[in-house]
């Protein structure tokens, strides 16, 4: 008799990283969960605006994420890269409830995700150095579902600072300070980066000779968190058509916990799923699980709302883990930081495109028709697909890219 091979444990180092992440989340979310009603009731900033900076913002933490990818392969340290940007993140948190007008949101909105760029590919890239290949779906997926628990956490919060302090969203905001900083002190004591030799060969990732070096396999992994990124907008606007179609202003913070929710259940499940069956069937179902969220958000009322919502939620755990395995999958291990720059550059660059749009579609339009030009956008996604047969991402030359 022989012994069924053994899976290998979860390493600590993810452990460590999804608890970080989720700290830092449920400050984020205690913030982001209010900003979007509060620059649109409180500032009276537009759709369009509201678009604007949300998608520059994002934008923002994509493209740097480029630099910090491939810093982090030319210095072999990637934890000192996460910890300057989960700090920087930190301490523009006070910013938010001293700001008292759409330029100074803008501002700290536009630091902290500079923070959150630092620190994304070097943290990525040191989930896939520690853990072994037959794990890293399921080790995206954990740090992915922890990620996704504090931003179930901090709306909840949310919602019992502003009963406790009568709807007062500043006071909320100060609240937020607390759990950042304990992110990065569990990020500095929990973390242990393995020893890596510096690669003073990793050039800075926007050359072409560098993209085109990653490899076609990879290449296809960009194309398709493209076409995902576009068909998926910022989480803003599902706050306000929840407030637009009756949700109180203390419970809009429930918005992003519901999402989250849904999200955090469904992440480490999908991983373990792609682990055995691949990617295929998951971004096939993630998307039409978007097109039927688009449709609930874009139908109106409150109940309908929030089912499109928790839907969204399902969405981003049938996808983004695996999309995220798939890049560390298909890059070359002494470039895996470069990988996750050049990919973050690309979708960085279409979460403003999408996200202005849909600003634009919701002022000069409606709300329904923000959603229902999401749903298009999904459903074109769908046959973007790659066949793919077990982990490795092969493609079926009969799809159209």
């Amino acid at each position: 008799m022989t012994d069924k091979p053994t899976r290998p444990p979860m390493p600590r180092t993810v452990w460590a990283l999804g608890f970080t992440s989720l700290l830092m989340d449920v400050s984020s979310e205690m913030i982001h969960g209010l900003l979007p009603i509060f620059l649109v009731v409180t500032l009276g900033a537009s759709a369009s605006i509201l678009g604007l900076l949300e998608g520059i913002a994002e934008a923002t933490a994509q493209i740097v994420k480029v630099f910090s990818g491939w810093l982090s392969d030319r210095l072999g340290k990637r934890k000192r890269l996460a910890v300057i940007g989960y700090a920087l993140a930190a301490f523009t948190k006070p910013l938010f409830p001293l700001a008292n007008s759409i330029v100074l949101v803008f501002f700290a909105r536009f630091a902290d995700r500079i923070g959150k760029g630092i620190r994304g590919a070097p943290r990525d890239a040191l989930v896939a150095d520690v853990t072994p290949p037959e794990i890293r779906g399921a080790a995206y997926g954990l740090r992915q579902s922890l990620d996704t628990v504090g931003a179930a956490i901090g709306p909840v919060l949310a919602i019992g600072l502003m009963f406790a302090f009568a709807n007062d969203i500043r006071s909320v905001l100060w609240f937020a300070v607390i759990p950042a900083f304990l992110a990065v002190i569990v990020l500095l004591v929990g973390v242990k980066e393995p020893p890596r030799d510096p690669n003073p060969a990793a050039r800075l990732p926007i050359r072409r000779a560098d993209f085109a070096a990653l490899g076609p396999a990879y290449r296809r992994v960009v194309i398709l968190g493209a076409a995902f990124t576009l068909a998926r907008f910022s989480e803003a606007f599902l706050v306000v058509r929840a407030n637009a179609e009756g949700l109180p202003l203390m419970w809009t913070p429930a918005v992003i916990a519901l999402l989250s929710l849904v999200f955090a259940v469904a992440a480490y499940p999908t991983g373990l799923v792609q682990d055995r069956a691949g990617p295929r069937g998951l971004l096939i179902a993630g998307l039409f699980v978007l097109v039927a969220a688009d449709l609930a958000l874009a139908a109106g009322g409150l109940p309908m709302v929030l089912a499109g919502i928790a839907l969204w939620g399902l969405h981003m755990g049938l996808t983004q883990g695996v999309i995220a395995a798939l890049v560390a999958e298909t890059a070359p291990g002494d470039l895996r930081g470069t990988a996750f720059g050049v990919f973050n550059l690309v979708t960085g660059m279409i979460t403003l495109v999408a996200s202005v749009l849909a600003g634009l579609l919701w002022d000069s339009i409606g709300p329904a028709a923000t959603f229902l030009g999401g749903a298009v956008w999904a459903i074109v996604a769908v046959v973007m697909i790659p066949s793919a047969r077990g982990k490795g991402l092969n493609v079926d030359h009969s799809v159209t890219m």
